[in-house]
């Protein structure tokens, strides 16, 4: 699965995008392979509880994924994935 990151995670995964291959189907399973292939994520999206942070955001196919069913959200190979950090600007 094709995941799009953007701002700072492009430095962390080294690029644009990112072939992920989750052990699952959903949210949840793409973003701790991702955590397992590039660890220095893991601060910048979840919490301690293993929620995403604050003003983190998952699209899937533009849709945000808690107007979906959050981190269970199930995903297929063909979805359009895109993770945001939380970002500042002015």
């Amino acid at each position: 699965m094709q995941v799009k990151v953007f701002a700072n995670l492009r430095v962390i995964c080294g690029g644009v995008t990112v072939e992920v291959k989750p052990d699952g189907n959903r949210v949840i399973d793409v973003l701790e392979k991702m955590v397992d292939m590039f660890p220095a994520i893991e601060e910048e999206i979840f919490t301690a509880e293993r929620t995403l942070k604050d003003f983190v955001h998952v699209y899937i196919n533009g849709k945000n994924i808690v107007h979906l069913n959050d981190l269970e959200t199930e995903v297929d190979e063909t979805d359009q994935f895109a993770l945001f950090p939380p970002v500042a600007g002015g």
